[in-house]
């Protein structure tokens, strides 16, 4: 290992130290940063964290663009980079951040997917008859009923959940340590007290994790979404399930339903009403959809190009 490697390992122990220690982020977020900061170090290779250039950061940028990275996924791996140079110049003397000032270039915004009902449905009406298929159903219905990030699901702890069961709602750390309470469906009642009657059958004595793997311990994200994948072929969902594909479902279903933005937003954890606008758009989405499949000019004009 080179001395440039191991100094930048070292500085991204540190960083990461940081963010879960004084940011209080959680493990999933900072295993992010990190993956974003490796395509940092890979870029870079032996040049020195203090010799980089604002020249350099572009010319990484673009490399990445070519490779197919889309607007976003770049602009969250800059905001990574200039968060971590900042961290540097503060704490290991660094003079400059070669990220201040750069922007990543634009993509089309894409709309987030979301199950119809009925795949929702059929997404969360799994068989019971294992110990692991009563977890994934208390899993997915917990999803679906309260919009919640995977971060913030497998976090939750064992003893406060049964307090929450008992009120109907649930209680959950989301993004920058913001506490929220969201209302509990019956279903997901339901299967969460199944849940907690055959827990002890996978979980560690002292394990106080509301959900666990099969070793015992904390369920791992990873482990979620392979298993959400698992079960959505299994359940002849075409789409590529995974958990936001849950939470987009939530928020979309609830706006439909009773059109208030403010209160999905509330329940969702932004911290700004424009990010939860974008289920406007797919409520507009699915009434086209209605639209065109019942109104009869609609029809008229179907028939007529074809």
């Amino acid at each position: 290992m080179t001395d440039a490697v191991a100094a930048n390992q070292t500085y991204l122990q540190g960083y990461l130290a940081w963010l879960r220690n004084e940011k209080q982020y959680s493990e999933l977020t900072a295993e992010n940063y990190a993956r974003d900061l490796m395509h940092l170090f890979e870029l870079a290779a032996e040049t020195r964290l203090a010799d980089l250039k604002i020249h350099h950061i572009r010319r990484y940028i673009a490399q990445l663009h070519s490779q197919g990275l889309g607007g976003r996924s770049l602009a969250r791996m800059l905001s990574a980079w200039r968060g971590f140079f900042t961290y540097l110049m503060r704490d290991h003397g660094l003079t400059g951040n070669p990220c201040a000032g750069l922007r990543a270039p634009k993509s089309a915004k894409t709309l987030p997917q979301a199950l119809s009902p009925d795949e929702a449905a059929r997404m969360v009406d799994l068989p019971t008859d294992t110990t692991e298929a009563i977890r994934d159903k208390a899993i997915f219905e917990l999803f679906y009923s309260s919009g919640l990030r995977l971060a913030e699901l497998v976090d939750l702890d064992l003893e406060p959940m049964r307090a929450d069961i008992d009120a109907g709602e649930v209680r959950v750390t989301g993004k920058g340590s913001k506490t929220r309470i969201v209302p509990l469906g019956q279903f997901a009642i339901t299967a969460l007290k199944a849940w907690l009657v055959v827990r002890d059958h996978l979980a560690k004595a002292g394990e106080a994790a509301l959900f666990v793997g099969q070793r015992g311990s904390r369920i791992s994200p990873r482990v979620v979404q392979l298993r959400m994948k698992q079960w959505g072929i299994k359940q002849g969902i075409t789409s590529n399930v995974h958990p936001h594909l849950l939470r987009h479902s939530f928020a979309t279903h609830v706006l439909q339903s009773s059109g208030d933005l403010r209160a999905v937003q509330e329940m969702l954890g932004h911290a700004s009403i424009s990010t939860t606008q974008v289920y406007t758009h797919l409520d507009f989405q699915y009434l086209s959809k209605i639209y065109d499949a019942a109104h009869p000019r609609a029809k008229k004009k179907i028939k007529e190009k074809i």
